[in-house]
């Protein structure tokens, strides 16, 4: 993938704009140089495009499940079908795992409970909660166009363009 060069080396390069995209998309809005956001923006555009067009590519099937007294009980479990599980594939690839973080009023064994299956909180984000929004949108005719960048003029001591980079 052709891009800026920030004055950095290749495994550096990548690893600022794969935090970056991870913030971005855990966060919603992150605050950075203009030309980092631009950078960001194209990557988690393509990434954003992948998942809308993949979210809704699952089949629910019955599986047989053991509970805690062996008992065999049947429960319908969604699962991806080959080309949405190549997307998350991708999507697992390039960006980070963050954890998800623990509530001030939950308890240890409650947190467990709620982030047991949720093995990537940010690839569960963007198919759960970022695709089915942008769907939406796409359906009203609107096609990209998923974030949105403000200006906040010159970073004190080097003069650098800030700006505020959100998903719309």
């Amino acid at each position: 993938m052709a891009n800026r060069k920030f004055s950095k080396t290749t495994d550096q390069r990548v690893a600022m704009l794969r935090n970056l995209t991870t913030a971005l998309i855990w966060n919603g809005k992150i605050v950075t140089t203009e030309t980092r956001a631009k950078e960001v923006r194209s990557i988690a555009e393509k990434l954003i495009t992948l998942a809308v067009s993949e979210y809704q590519n699952y089949d629910m099937v019955e599986k047989e499940v053991r509970n805690e007294k062996d008992q065999i009980s049947k429960v319908e479990k969604p699962q991806d079908r080959p080309s949405k599980l190549h997307a998350r594939r991708q999507i697992m690839a390039y960006l980070y795992d963050m954890p998800e973080t623990k509530k001030a009023d939950e308890s240890k064994s409650e947190y467990k409970e709620r982030t047991k299956d949720n093995a990537h909180p940010v690839v569960e984000k963007l198919f759960r909660e970022i695709a089915p929004k942008y769907d939406e949108r796409a359906k009203d005719g609107k096609k990209g166009g998923y974030t949105r960048m403000y200006k906040l003029g010159a970073r004190r001591g080097d003069a650098a363009p800030m700006v505020v980079l959100e998903l719309v």
